[in-house]
């Protein structure tokens, strides 16, 4: 097969480094990709969104796959687009339009949730035809609030606020003031859950579908959980909380119902699905969809999955996902992301990233690129998130500390990782 994938950050870089690994991966291409991705097929300077160049470049090219890493092409569209122009000549991995709203629109997945009896928690949603209902419910409503922009905010659109008065102060940046653009024109207010956040992910064709791996990410940038929250500073797997009789209950309360709800609404699905999941007392409840692979998820995910990715798209798409066996790697996964200084605020680019060459080549430890360019004969650095190293080991602890030692080889100017990642199963 020939591949295309969209996106340039770790888990497109991760998701190349698995894919390139099949026998049925002939020429790979990554748009635009990173210096990463280079090592595992060939960088295209494509836009995402560009639609037309990336169905020209498909003709061009002979791609048989177009594997979609970020979700804004899949909200925007990318499926329809390529399955009016090519059918069944092109295999996708990514939902339709209407489908990805379950992650592009909150109070869509909520009212899909409340349709289908999937566990999540109760809610309420406002726009500015309802803004002082919505004040009012926030006066009457248990602490902490949880406040979320309805659509893609770029991760940033979710706040937990401590008081009614910074929940009502957030809901009037959201609202009126358009924190967010359109995303924050429509704002969800739900009730917050306390437990443990994990995520599961499932490949599905809508119908059926196999659960690939599953991950516990760390969000705040601080060590010990404090701080702000970022998109993820790292992450473990497996987990030893999601027992066999743990993830039964995740499949049967929140994975069935909602491919069976997808199939009910003729939804088309051919792809991931991300399930963002609180672990309430050994309860799981759905805190929210994303349909596409996490990040950093995808960068333990994918080396703890033994199985090979490119036959599962197209078990995928020819119907035979049923049929296929999901293998894992026996060990246990821990990434641990670097990130550039004043990240999740504001933060330069363009720093040398060095060590680069000096690095271990084995699967026992994998950098994955993620906001790295390159410029001249350097890596510079290229957004927040800078760069990942993922280790593998017998325990969680031994694979982080694997990756630690590994990121102090490693150095850029104001470049901070949190040493703590694991902390709580050491």
């Amino acid at each position: 097969m020939n591949i295309l994938l969209l996106g340039s950050g770790g888990r497109e870089h991760a998701l190349a480094w698995k894919m390139q690994q099949s026998h049925h991966c002939n020429n790979l291409f990554i748009a635009p990709g990173n210096p990463g991705t280079a090592a595992c097929g060939t960088n295209i300077n494509l836009n995402i969104n560009d639609f037309e160049n990336i169905k020209d470049f498909i003709i061009a090219n002979d791609i048989n796959l177009l594997v979609v890493g970020p979700e804004e092409p899949l909200v925007n569209g990318v499926y329809d687009f390529m399955q009016l122009h090519f059918g069944n000549k092109l295999i996708v991995v990514g939902p339709s339009a209407n489908a990805a709203q379950l992650e592009g629109s909150k109070a869509f997945s909520k009212q899909f949730m409340q349709r289908h009896n999937i566990p999540t928690a109760a809610y309420a949603e406002f726009t500015i035809e309802n803004f002082e209902e919505g004040k009012t419910y926030i006066s009457n409503h248990s602490l902490p609030i949880v406040l979320k922009a309805d659509g893609l905010a770029a991760g940033k659109g979710v706040i937990i606020a401590e008081t009614h008065a910074e929940a009502k102060q957030v809901f009037e940046e959201m609202i009126v003031n358009k924190q967010f653009g359109n995303a924050s024109s429509k704002v969800v207010i739900e009730q917050f859950l306390q437990g443990i956040e994990v995520s599961v992910f499932v490949l599905t064709n809508g119908k059926d579908y196999k659960v690939i791996g599953h991950a516990k990410d760390y969000k705040r940038i601080g060590v010990g959980d404090t701080g702000l929250n970022t998109g993820g500073m790292g992450c473990v797997t497996p987990v030893p909380f999601m027992n066999d009789a743990f993830m039964q209950q995740v499949e049967q309360t929140v994975i069935q119902p909602t491919i069976n709800g997808l199939s009910k609404e003729n939804l088309i699905y051919n792809g991931f699905v991300f399930f963002g999941l609180m672990n309430c007392d050994g309860t799981p409840y759905v805190i929210e969809y994303n349909c596409r692979m996490g990040d950093p998820e995808t960068e333990v995910v994918m080396p703890r999955l033994e199985t090979d990715l490119v036959s599962l798209f197209a078990a995928m798409d020819n119907g035979t996902l049923a049929d296929t066996n999901i293998q894992y790697n026996d060990g246990f996964f821990a990434t641990i992301m670097a990130v550039s200084g004043g990240y999740p605020g504001d933060y330069e680019k363009n720093k040398i990233i060095n060590g680069l060459t000096e690095l271990p080549k084995n699967n026992a430890t994998i950098l994955f690129h993620a906001g790295t360019k390159q410029m001249d004969e350097n890596v510079v650095t290229n957004g927040g998130r800078v760069l990942t190293v993922t280790s593998s080991a017998n325990t969680i602890t031994e694979a982080a500390t694997k990756s630690k030692e590994t990121l102090s080889k490693i150095s850029f100017d104001g470049m901070y990782f949190r040493n703590d990642i694991g902390f709580e199963f050491e």
